[in-house]
């Protein structure tokens, strides 16, 4: 969320209360003469350097960004509009990416304020790790609502939709799992994720034949296989599935996976 400076000095109010970390969108006076938030932090010395993991973004392909980091405790002036509430005595982390491909054209470049002690190297570090999470965040909550169509469920009354909402969320979780699994470790054999029967039984539609390979394909395979079923095509500029192919094959994959239990257990020993 942006910086919001009625919530911040509300959470200062009280030691035991929650704590906060939002990402800086625009400059602000800081206090005291000391000039404005961003040159006031860029002019830290650098206190340490940090890779992260950027994921996928439409055409964008991942990469890993090099993070020099810095930061300051700051002091910020109210805005005119709220000078009754005083000045904010916060922390700030700053992350510039460098060294960064030529084809990048927008390197990282983030300005965390908190309420929480920023003193060493290691603790900017935590408060960038937390950030930087919010993109596995954000891709769980699109698969709720683009994968799960969470926001379609016509149900009358709190407790059916609470109970919606406990299986979506954990089908969710599976989805967001599978996926990330997929792209940090797609060569690893598929039994990580899918159970016996369920990868035999994808396999056997997939290829026409009831008995299943000696060894289980790799993840990715079990991946693109069961995306397949929810729509997914695989053409070469189609890059990997998305959360709501996944969605719909799981789906399928169930029915298919009792299909086959049923008609392999007189084969079974």
């Amino acid at each position: 969320m942006a910086f919001n400076y009625e919530l911040f000095h509300e959470a200062l109010s009280d030691p035991a209360g929650p704590k906060l970390l939002v990402r800086a969108e625009h400059d602000r006076v800081l206090a005291d003469g000391q000039g404005h938030l961003w040159d006031h932090v860029k002019g830290q010395p650098l206190a340490g350097r940090q890779e992260v993991q950027v994921p996928r973004r439409g055409n964008r392909p991942a990469r890993v960004a090099q993070l020099e980091i810095r930061f300051a405790a700051v002091k910020l002036k109210p805005p005119k509009s709220k000078k009754a509430l005083g000045e904010l005595f916060v922390w700030a982390v700053l992350a510039e990416e460098v060294n960064a491909a030529p084809e990048v054209e927008e390197p990282l470049q983030w300005l965390l304020l908190t309420t929480l002690v920023v003193e060493t190297f290691e603790q900017a570090v935590e408060k960038l790790d937390w950030y930087v999470g919010r993109w596995g965040i954000e891709v769980y909550h699109r698969t709720l609502k683009s994968g799960c169509k969470i926001e379609e469920r016509q149900l009358g009354s709190a407790d059916r939709i609470e109970a919606c909402l406990a299986i979506d969320l954990v089908v969710a979780w599976r989805i967001f799992h599978l996926t990330k699994l997929g792209r940090e470790v797609p060569e690893v054999p598929c039994t990580v994720f899918f159970e016996e029967a369920e990868w035999k039984a994808l396999v056997a539609y997939k290829t026409g034949n009831p008995m299943p390979p000696a060894t289980p394909p790799t993840l990715r395979a079990a991946t693109r296989m069961l995306a397949s079923l929810g729509g997914f095509l695989g053409r070469k500029g189609d890059g990997e599935p998305g959360t709501k192919s996944l969605w719909l094959g799981l789906q399928r994959l169930d029915d298919l996976t009792a299909m086959w239990k049923i008609t392999m257990a007189p084969r079974a020993p």
